[in-house]
């Protein structure tokens, strides 16, 4: 429940931010009319609605993705049923195989009826039966909570941002107008706030992240399931070459964990695989619940510009749920 809390409260952190710096620019330069704000906020509104709309292909086309039958994959089309049946969602969802060897999975889709659940060829062999059905609870409360529309709704705000600087900053520079100078420090300003409201979006993905790991516990998965799955994740992805790793740089917001930090993720969860067997069993993970987790500063500014939890972080969070 806090962490749906706390989602909601950011959303109205940031649409709150929005509104002040809109009222705030039209006070200072003496606009009396919110014509031209509102034609920047319907601008934005319309860019992220396209985007929306055409997402989905654009990451079937990214992504490599192929559509299969419950005749070709039936253990993985049931798994999606079940998990389905017990969200209470209304439609199963489209279920795909993507090509890259990277292992992971990712869910999309404009909205529940138009929902996708995808795993990698390269998750496939490497988790077994349990393991890839508590990412799959994973993938499945992403589609439950609609957060790709919770997502799209944060960007908004960034996205308007940017354009106020744009629009001011450039203008100021090249603008025969007399109040050049205050144009300029508005477009400044627009700026500092894109970044500290990109900053809370990612904060946004991070606890995202962690509510979808409680709904697959709640869709009956083991925590220490999940817990393994991630561990295999970063395992698997630490040893792809950074030229595959490429491949998926600019969606791996989608994915299950980050894969281009795996390297660090391994030597970090070395320390909760105390048996060195390559998995974070039921009793090891019990042994973190009482562990406190101390982030060097570096990791903590890592943290911040990502879109995905401290892996140790995470498997604390997965601990505390773990009976």
């Amino acid at each position: 429940m806090w962490l749906q809390l706390r989602l909601y409260l950011l959303v109205g952190l940031l649409f709150a931010i929005l509104y002040g710096i809109i009222a705030a620019i039209g006070y200072l330069i003496g606009v009396q009319g919110f014509s031209y704000y509102i034609f920047l906020i319907g601008f934005a509104v319309a860019l992220v609605f396209i985007q929306f709309m055409i997402g989905p292909k654009t990451v079937e086309w990214s992504m490599k993705i192929k559509y299969v039958s419950a005749d070709e994959y039936p253990e993985l089309h049931q798994m999606v049923r079940n998990l389905s049946a017990k969200a209470d969602l209304k439609k199963t969802p489209k279920i795909g195989i993507s090509q890259l060897q990277i292992p992971n999975a990712f869910a999309f889709g404009r909205t529940q009826k138009d929902a996708r659940v995808c795993v990698t060829e390269g998750i496939l062999d490497l988790l077994d039966k349990e393991e890839l059905r508590a990412v799959l609870g994973h993938e499945l409360s992403h589609i439950k909570h609609h957060d790709v529309a919770v997502i799209t709704l944060l960007s908004v705000v960034p996205m308007v941002m940017y354009m106020i600087y744009i629009s001011f900053f450039w203008g100021g520079m090249f603008g025969r107008r007399r109040d050049t100078g205050g144009m300029i420090l508005i477009g400044i300003l627009a700026l500092v706030v894109y970044f500290i409201t990109n900053l809370l979006v990612m904060y946004g993905s991070r606890i995202r992240e962690y509510y979808a790991d409680l709904g697959s516990t709640e869709l009956g998965t083991q925590p220490y399931h999940l817990a393994t799955a991630l561990y295999k994740l970063s395992l698997g992805s630490a040893r792809i070459s950074k030229k595959t790793l490429k491949q998926a740089e600019g969606m791996k917001a989608f994915f299950l964990n980050d894969p281009s930090r795996a390297q660090q993720e391994v030597r970090e969860l070395k320390d909760i695989d105390l048996d060195m067997s390559g998995t974070i069993d039921q009793h090891e993970l019990m042994m973190l619940q009482d562990k406190k987790i101390k982030l060097q500063t570096s990791d903590k500014l890592l943290e911040a510009l990502s879109t995905h939890p401290n892996m140790v972080k995470r498997i604390k969070h997965l601990a505390s749920l773990q009976q």
